[in-house]
């Protein structure tokens, strides 16, 4: 009893003063009853606090070195103390596979020389643009931003990338959060031209605001640098603003292009792209960047899932296992009970020509479905139809490590059918399943899923 009591002192001042829980948590370990804190955050009734708030509020105790190992382990432990300890266990393997890379295996020389150069660039340019993605919207903050060049809220702009691919209704209580924070923030799907002209409208008119103010009105010019950790969608934006730009100031010439990958760390040099004229905005495209080493294991897999890491870090086996988790955990596969067997085994798709001639047959293709191709509609309906048959039979208990284990081997051998994957490929037919799941999921044909969750405690951008 006395532990609770003091936990809920200590609780008390994490809306007082950091100094202090973190003061409390040394005087508890000292005392050897690390247990303690954990036990009591496993019990509701006992203390109502977010977890969001515990984690966000530990993580403001890190130190740009790294957080301290007292932090690590509460902010290990009291995630997977307060998370569903079945689909947690997934994401600490994969997360500590991950952090357990000596000198994050992902930080080679490029992302070094990459780190100096942009803060070398940093102090020169007028404005930032911090791309995250949506779905992990603390998860991708960009560390380099956060500890060594602070930018006012005036000239830092918060962007948040892949909106497609997020929850629609999490997604709106991020943006109003970040709102409240006072961090001008603005959601983007890079690939949906009206979206990015309404962005570079958002930002011509934030450049003018600043040239009334604080800003050097006597410049022509304004520099925007685009920052972010890799496979956030920086390139494909720099590239649209571009390509808007150009179009909207009717400028002529050949236009430009940052190198655009799916897969992580694509991006090498900086590239200098212009948006708009009257006045001049170019727009600094950079190489993606992460810390050398992350050590908080929810992060990692997280960056893992959403593909910021490579999946060679992990393996794909493993981050469609934490997926299918998250998957069985939500809502979404209950959207997929519409399809029917009739809609999805149709071998061939009836498709009309734009200009087709009324009636006659010539105004009409037909477009054989091809079962290789995981991405088509056919077999994108036949993988959530396969899914849900699964999981609405599903009668165990998720919350229990076995069930959920037995329910994504069910899925695996599913999605093997679906996929129409040999069964003698052997243990490579888990490695093909891996790779199309991932795929469909990463470009938002299985759901839309944002994996950080809310806090409940505002704190300044400034």
């Amino acid at each position: 009893m006395i532990y609770e009591k003091v936990m809920r002192i200590g609780v008390f001042t994490l809306y007082a003063d950091y100094n202090l829980i973190y003061l409390f948590f040394i005087f508890i370990l000292k005392k050897k009853k690390k247990n303690k804190i954990v036990d009591i955050f496993k019990n509701p009734d006992s203390i109502q606090v977010h977890r969001s708030v515990v984690y966000i509020t530990l993580k403001c105790l890190t130190t740009p070195a790294g957080p301290p190992p007292l932090i690590h382990y509460l902010i290990t432990e009291i995630s997977m103390a307060t998370s569903s300890s079945s689909l947690f266990k997934l994401a600490r393997e994969i997360g500590t596979a991950v952090s357990q890379k000596k000198g994050g295996g992902w930080y080679g020389p490029h992302m070094a020389a990459a780190t100096r150069a942009i803060a070398d660039r940093m102090p020169l340019v007028d404005i930032i643009l911090e791309v995250r993605d949506a779905r992990i919207p603390f998860s991708s903050e960009f560390d380099q931003l956060r500890n060594h060049h602070p930018f006012s809220s005036s000239r830092r702009i918060l962007v948040l990338n892949k909106m497609d691919l997020a929850s629609p209704t999490q997604f709106k209580e991020w943006i109003t959060f970040f709102d409240q924070q006072n961090c001008p923030s603005f959601g983007v799907n890079s690939h949906n031209k009206d979206n990015v002209k309404e962005f570079l409208k958002f930002l011509q008119a934030h450049v003018r605001n600043l040239r009334k103010s604080d800003y050097d009105a006597s410049s022509d010019t304004v520099t925007v640098m685009l920052l972010g950790i890799p496979n956030v969608g920086k390139s494909a934006l720099a590239n649209s603003l571009h390509q808007i730009g150009r179009i909207t100031a009717a400028e002529k010439g050949k236009l430009r292009h940052a190198t655009v990958s799916p897969q992580p760390g694509e991006t090498k040099d900086i590239y200098s792209l212009k948006i708009a004229s009257h006045p001049n905005i170019y727009v600094l495209d950079t190489p993606g960047i992460l810390p050398p080493e992350i050590h908080d294991v929810e992060v990692c897999s997280k960056l893992a899932l959403t593909g910021a890491i490579g999946d060679s870090f992990v393996g794909g086996k493993e981050l469609a296992q934490y997926f299918l988790g998250i998957l069985n955990f939500s809502d979404e596969y209950k959207k997929w009970a519409k399809f029917s067997i009739n809609q999805i085994n149709k071998p061939l798709t009836l498709h009309h020509k734009a200009d087709q001639s009324s009636g006659s047959e010539s105004g009409m293709i037909w477009k054989r479905q091809n079962p290789t191709d995981h991405t088509q509609d056919f077999m994108v309906q036949k993988v959530r139809k396969s899914l849900y048959e699964i999981m609405s039979c599903f009668n165990g208990n998720l919350d229990h490590e076995k069930d959920l284990v037995k329910l994504i081997e069910a899925e695996f051998k599913a999605l093997r059918e679906a996929f129409q994957i040999p069964m003698d490929s052997g243990e490579d037919a888990d490695s093909k399943v891996a790779s199309k799941l991932l795929n469909l999921y990463r470009t938002g044909r299985l759901g839309h899923y944002t994996l950080d969750h809310l806090p409940k405690r505002r704190a300044s951008c400034e």
